[in-house]
């Protein structure tokens, strides 16, 4: 995949729950092994493509807090 790609419309976006009301959300979807992200204010705007290992160490550091404000 390339830094940005596109997705079928039949694609499962997914929020967290913990979204807030405002919209201002990370939508994320799986496009075969791959994981995909977009603004949900902007769902016709850009997709950026991760790899499974590169998604796998995210989901790691967010796990361990390395992206928790202090």
């Amino acid at each position: 995949m390339s830094d940005t790609t596109t997705v079928g419309a039949a694609t499962q976006w997914h929020k967290s729950s913990r979204s807030n009301k405002s919209g201002s959300c990370v939508e994320v979807a799986s496009v075969g092994t791959a994981r995909v992200a977009r603004d949900s204010k902007d769902p016709d705007g850009p997709v950026l493509p991760f790899a499974p290992a590169t998604w796998a160490s995210f989901l790691n550091n967010v796990k361990e807090g390395m992206y928790d404000l202090p």
